[in-house]
């Protein structure tokens, strides 16, 4: 095939091969592309957006304060949880450190009866739907496996699996279409779904396959891509030709990128797409554009495959910085309130602590009780013989 043969291919999709990102580090890859929905830049500025000024206009000030209270407080908790991690309290733990506007503003765009299908990451979108953040430590500190009620919360446990809740969202959200709670104008009632996912999880055939289903069905479910462009320790180049957000064409449904770390944008879009899928017209894919500031889990060093000048780029662009900046110059926020949330974040992150380490262990019979719906004759054997075996230390010990 000559290069005048995938030309038209490129052009369609905005990619040119010819040209890497190490030889044109200013390209889309870099700053997102002219197509990104921004309504915040970096130093803390209004960008008007024909498309997404209302939904922002709509918001209250004491709204707009309620996110950055947001903000503020999952990060302090998500580097409480990094510190009992590398103190030994926590087996394991993934930070969202650099993705707390994409969390905040995609979850507060959602509604009571929406339903979220998070991965190991979400802890900015579980606090949004209500769910105790001390919940959160118990799968990784080992003494439950998930720790809150999701059908209380609309919110799912986590998944670990690499993008296996994008085929549990999308059918959920086929079975909210046959329930009849899409399109019926009553908004107490229309429900759309969210699936959470990173930009290595685009690679996985459980998402093709969940895209094709939302696609086919016209199902009511958002895919929101957190692309914190790196995979682990693959940037994304080593994934993908096209910008994520591409992906949706294929699938006959829209895609749209957004700045992951305004928090504004971030709930104008989500809003947008929520709506239309509640209102029938079926699934989006959103790609917000952000940056994971530390490693990907605790047992990873991303000083092993990128730079520390790449990482200097994206503080520049810190959302929270961003949102207060913007805040505090309107008139919306004073020295005051950012002093009270500074102040609650830390008897947030000294609760969060005590509370962890208070988490009674459970009983090592507890690994038979949920592993089927009824009893089953091979768990009852095991669960005896476990008895047993936990029995013989406390003879040896008389």
């Amino acid at each position: 095939m000559s290069d005048n043969d995938v030309a038209p291919l490129e052009t369609a999709f905005g990619v040119d091969h010819h040209v890497s990102r190490a030889e044109a580090p200013d390209r889309p890859a870099q700053d997102g592309g002219p197509e990104m929905v921004q309504l915040l830049n970096p130093e803390g500025e209004r960008v008007s957006h024909p498309e997404h000024d209302a939904a922002v206009e709509a918001l209250t000030d004491e709204e707009l304060r309620g996110f950055y209270r947001d903000l503020v407080l999952i990060r302090r908790f998500d580097a409480e949880a990094t510190a009992l991690q590398r103190q030994g309290e926590l087996g394991l733990w993934a930070s969202l450190l650099g993705q707390e506007a994409a969390q905040v503003g995609s979850g507060r765009a959602l509604r009571p009866q929406d339903y979220a299908f998070p991965t190991y990451r979400e802890h900015g979108v579980a606090w949004c739907r209500g769910v105790d953040p001390v919940n959160l430590l118990g799968m990784f500190r080992g003494v439950n496996h998930g720790g809150w009620d999701p059908n209380e919360k609309n919110f799912h446990l986590y998944t670990i699996i690499i993008g296996a809740q994008t085929l549990h969202a999308t059918g959920y959200a086929m079975g909210v279409q046959r329930d009849g709670n899409v399109g019926t104008g009553d908004d107490d009632r229309d429900t759309a779904v969210i699936a959470y996912f990173g930009d290595g999880a685009t690679s996985q055939g459980d998402v093709s396959e969940a895209l094709v289903f939302a696609g086919v069905n016209n199902s009511p479910v958002v895919f929101f891509c957190q692309n914190n462009q790196w995979a682990i320790s693959e940037p994304n180049e080593k994934q993908t030709r096209a910008p994520l957000w591409h992906r949706a064409r294929g699938f006959g449904f829209p895609g749209i990128r957004v700045d992951g770390n305004d928090v504004l944008a971030v709930y104008a879009v989500t809003k947008a797409a929520l709506d239309a899928a509640r209102t029938g017209q079926g699934p989006t894919f959103i790609e917000a554009y952000t940056y994971r500031m530390g490693a990907h889990t605790t047992s990873d060093d991303p000083t092993k495959y990128r730079v520390s000048a790449e990482v200097e780029v994206w503080k520049h662009r810190d959302p929270i910085e961003r949102f207060k900046r913007w805040l505090t110059t309107t008139g919306r926020a004073d020295a005051d309130f950012v002093e009270a949330v500074e102040a609650e974040a830390e008897e947030l992150g000294t609760s969060v602590r005590r509370r962890c380490l208070e988490m009674p262990d459970p009983p090592g019979t507890d690994m038979f009780d949920h592993v089927y719906a009824e009893r089953h004759p091979l768990i009852e054997r095991e669960r005896a013989e476990f008895e047993a075996y936990q029995a013989s230390f406390e003879e040896a010990q008389r």
